[in-house]
């Protein structure tokens, strides 16, 4: 019984490597695996090739996407700008976590706090708190606050003429990627593909596979820029 057993997990160790080396050689699939973004849009990263992450810091998805991007970022190719651009789909709802990240980056805290201020929405517990911590910029601040940041110069920069205006050009860039939702990874401007694209078998995400399929789109995007 117990050779039997270990031939089965032999047979399906194969057969994950094949699917794997399966994946891996194949090229991705427009329509399936991502969308090409029409019009393309121009970047703002020169002679590099761009790539954008549309997120929501109280979207769950993005949350749990978060260990797997940082892994990708340690090893993306040298010739690529990453920037996060967090999603308003013009919803006044959406909007206080966007000012937030925006707030951040004008003190220059996004780095000390991004991860901390993820982790407190997804994992609190209390529903009344966390509709706050993502609804209410005074208990985005008090948060804040209870972190050592001064609660008045956060709140400052959450309603100052630049956040205000780079908020509202995350909501254009949102509508004209059109980003059907969070998370989203935009590609130089010309391909558009998402997580949620990947599925397992159980229902999660093929992380492997998605951060495959962008860097299959950065060479894409890399081969279209030297053809010019």
């Amino acid at each position: 019984m117990k050779l039997f057993v270990q031939v089965g997990h032999i047979a399906a160790l194969v057969m994950l490597i094949a699917a794997g080396s399966a994946w891996a050689q194949q090229a991705p699939s427009v329509g399936r695996d991502y969308t090409k973004v029409s019009p393309a849009q121009p970047t703002d990263s020169g002679k590099k090739i761009e790539v954008i992450e549309f997120f929501w810091y109280g979207c769950p998805h993005c949350y749990h996407l978060e260990p797997a991007l940082k892994a990708w970022l340690k090893r993306k190719p040298a010739d690529v700008e990453f920037r996060a651009v967090p999603g308003t789909f013009g919803s006044p709802t959406w909007e206080p976590l966007t000012r937030t990240y925006y707030a951040l980056d004008a003190m220059g805290l996004t780095s000390k706090y991004h991860d901390a201020l993820f982790a407190a929405i997804h994992e609190e517990k209390d529903s009344v708190k966390q509709r706050a911590l993502v609804n209410e910029p005074r208990a985005i601040a008090d948060w804040f606050g209870s972190k050592g940041v001064d609660k008045q110069k956060f709140l400052d920069a959450y309603n100052s003429f630049a956040v205000n205006n780079r908020t509202k050009r995350s909501e254009e860039l949102t509508r004209t990627y059109d980003v059907p939702g969070t998370p989203a990874v935009a590609v130089d401007g010309k391909f558009l593909t998402s997580p949620s694209n990947f599925p397992n078998a159980d229902g999660s995400v093929n992380y492997d596979r998605f951060f495959h399929v962008v860097d299959q789109l950065i060479a894409q995007a890399r081969k279209e820029r030297a053809g010019k």
